[in-house]
């Protein structure tokens, strides 16, 4: 049986470059975490190049790995993963660079250059919001043959458009930090760089929009994850059954994406819910327990025997 290592060097060569170059970028970002003392809106200067090269190892390696499992090759997916690779490459040249020169990157309008490198960024991101739905109708039409990982993939991507689309409120006119320069904001109720948890540096004194975009993106290495685990249980689970789990536990994630982009909205940190966000968690659950038993309880007869 081949390993995986020597699978993926057969995987689409731009990503698997982009993973590579990004990983290079996250250990540089970690090490001038250490060695720069620079601090820019509250946290190290090196630490969005980190987070955004980490990001991206695990978006290139899980599409990658998605494109081999199309029944042949299609050239439009393969395309539109090269020009995601090509608006990585820009992006994070971009956060590495403002590092540099020891700007923000994001919502910084303090120069004519900044203004014209945040509006060409917006641009590029929409590209890549374009390219990746494009890839998923692609992956809907060419029907994987493995239902399970179809019904998965479909779902990651579906999910991950969700979590971009959670960034929005980022840059709308109501998140004005009232900072010269700067227009739009991670944080609600409160001003960007305040207290916040380690390493993500989500804030713990008010909403943060940056919780429900990481949930929703990371749904791409999340779903297909579980439909990995499920199938390990084929002897007890049918392929239906298997599937049906993944649509309740896709259908699970988006609502808890869009409930924490409602909490953060309403200016609440993520480890201090009110009792409206708690009420909505409980409901969240008991629903999927209540329709994931439901598709336990309708498995195929022989197989519930055999468990």
């Amino acid at each position: 049986m081949t390993t995986v290592s020597h699978r993926a060097a057969h995987w689409h060569r731009p990503l698997m470059v982009l993973v590579f170059a990004m990983a290079i970028l996250a250990v540089v970002a970690a090490v001038g975490i250490v060695v720069d003392p620079r601090v820019l809106i509250g946290a190290p200067i090196w630490l969005k190049p980190f987070k955004f090269a980490v990001s991206f190892v695990l978006y290139g390696a899980t599409l990658a790995w998605l494109l081999t499992l199309l029944p042949g090759r299609s050239r439009l997916a393969t395309r539109m993963a090269t020009l995601i690779v090509a608006v990585a490459v820009l992006e994070n040249a971009w956060i590495v660079g403002q590092v540099v020169r020891g700007q923000p990157s994001h919502f910084n309008a303090s120069t004519p250059l900044n203004t014209v490198l945040v509006a060409t960024m917006g641009v590029l991101i929409t590209v890549l919001f374009f390219a990746h739905l494009v890839i998923g109708i692609v992956v809907l039409i060419r029907r994987i043959s493995d239902r399970v990982a179809r019904t998965a993939v479909g779902w990651g991507l579906g999910l991950s458009l969700l979590g971009m689309s959670a960034a929005v409120p980022m840059v709308l006119p109501m998140q004005d930090p009232g900072i010269e320069g700067i227009g739009g904001a991670h944080s609600v109720g409160v001003p960007d760089g305040g207290a916040g948890l380690p390493l993500v540096g989500w804030s713990t004194t008010g909403g943060d929009l940056r919780i429900g975009h990481f949930v929703g993106l990371h749904a791409l290495q999340a779903l297909p994850l579980l439909a990995i685990l499920l199938n390990r249980l084929r002897a007890r689970l049918d392929e239906y059954t298997r599937a049906r789990l993944v649509v309740v536990a896709g259908a699970a994630y988006g609502v808890l994406t869009v409930l924490l982009t409602w909490q953060a909205l309403r200016g609440q940190p993520l480890l201090r819910p009110d009792t409206g966000t708690l009420a909505a968690v409980a409901a969240l659950v008991v629903a999927t327990g209540t329709v994931g038993g439901l598709v336990l309880a309708r498995r195929r007869p022989e197989l519930a025997l055999a468990a």
